[in-house]
């Protein structure tokens, strides 16, 4: 048997934050989590609890998620949620507050549990026996809102760990493209390349299906029309982004991912790289590894992008100059070592992040059987800049 999960209601579209007014007939305490400064600046947090308030909550907040949550983060939120005791959980900003409050979630309805406990995919409890899940993304690329995924990074290992499980798809999104508006240059590419992988590995992963590649399809075209101008300052291609990627999280948190995602969550730790940033360096490279096990699919995302080939293997070539030249108009490096990873650094973590990256959950769903072997053979060609070519 096979399953397909969304959040049951999304909103879309400019101001559609106001309709959590709605909340006032069904809650009564709603604690908002927040990362940083921006949502404060632009004054979208005042917004969202000024709404809240006005509907007849009781609204506290917790704030300073920082950009990679930590289990302390987790377990601190947690705790100060025990002490409010909400029934709805309001999580908005990039993806790292949204992961984090979701995290929150757990341990506030299960105080018992440890992180060790939910860590494996699919080992969590179940949840809205205290509160409901609202999530609100001020970003254009993670697409938690609408996923069972959340990214909590253990310090103390520099380990990323994906946490899975259909107990933490939000209640309710809210796709407000005017918080999408404020995102600077470099993290809207970052996170709309994020967000293109997202799409990529859902089409070609292991649980791919009728219900999941459209939303696959679709969101590609979506970027592939509107990342660059996005980038450049159109906001009406920044609206549009901020559909795509909430399609792209649609796909890939019921298809699953692959490969690329786990080196990113590895190498992202270890070497202080952005995790969008990851993910467009490592794509070309996966895709000329996962090629012989799923040629036929990477060629129909090129033949849906109107790409030139006479064969499946010119399409996929096609399509892999196709990313390399989005990345460099986007002045995405081409290789590791262009992003600022010395040799040394590179060399002394290469064994631990590839049998990090093998036992990541996103490694299971990869359409080509993979070994932490060929994954530090995959991660030296995306270093150096050669071809991956067994």
């Amino acid at each position: 048997m096979a399953r397909f999960t969304l959040p049951r209601d999304i909103y879309f579209g400019p101001g559609s934050i106001k309709e959590l007014a709605a909340l006032g007939k069904t809650h009564k305490r709603a604690m908002i989590v927040t990362g940083g400064s921006s949502m404060q600046k632009f004054g979208f947090l005042d917004r969202l609890e000024g709404i809240l308030k006005e509907a007849g909550l009781e609204v506290t907040r917790f704030e300073g998620v920082e950009p990679d949550p930590s289990v302390e983060t987790v377990m601190k939120g947690a705790k100060a949620m025990q002490d409010f005791g909400p029934d709805v959980i309001v999580a908005i900003g990039g993806g790292s507050p949204i992961d984090a409050a979701k995290a929150m979630w757990v341990f506030y309805e299960h105080p018992e549990k440890t992180f060790d406990d939910i860590k494996d995919p699919f080992t969590m409890p179940k949840l809205r026996t205290k509160a409901t899940f609202v999530a609100i993304p001020s970003t254009s690329g993670t697409a938690t809102e609408v996923t069972a995924f959340s990214v909590i990074t253990d310090y103390s290992t520099k380990v990323k760990y994906p946490l899975a499980d259909f107990e933490i798809t939000p209640d309710i999104a809210v796709i407000d493209s005017d918080l999408a508006e404020t995102m600077p240059p470099k993290l809207t590419a970052h996170t709309g390349l994020d967000a293109l992988t997202h799409a990529i590995e859902a089409y070609v992963a292991g649980l791919h299906s009728d219900f999941s590649d459209p939303l696959a399809l679709k969101a590609i075209a979506m970027i592939d029309d509107d990342l660059v101008a996005s980038y450049n300052g159109d906001m009406a291609a920044r609206d549009r982004m901020h559909i795509a990627q909430c399609l792209a999280g649609m796909a890939f948190s019921n298809a699953l991912l692959g490969i690329t995602h786990s080196m990113a969550h590895k190498i992202g730790a270890q070497f202080g790289l952005p995790h969008g940033l990851c993910n467009a360096i490592l794509q070309p490279y996966v895709i000329q590894f996962n090629r012989k096990a799923c040629e036929a699919r990477y060629a129909d995302i090129a033949r849906s992008l109107g790409l030139p080939g006479a064969t499946e293997r010119q399409l996929v070539n096609v399509l892999i100059e196709k990313l390399r030249a989005l990345n460099e108009s986007l002045n995405i490096p081409a290789t590791l070592e262009e992003a600022g990873v010395s040799k040394d650094c590179f060399d002394a973590h290469l064994k631990f992040i590839s049998e990090q990256a093998a036992l990541d959950p996103c490694t299971g769903a990869n359409p080509r059987a993979t070994t932490a072997e060929d994954i530090a053979k995959i991660l030296t060609c995306a270093y150096e800049g050669r071809d991956v070519n067994w």
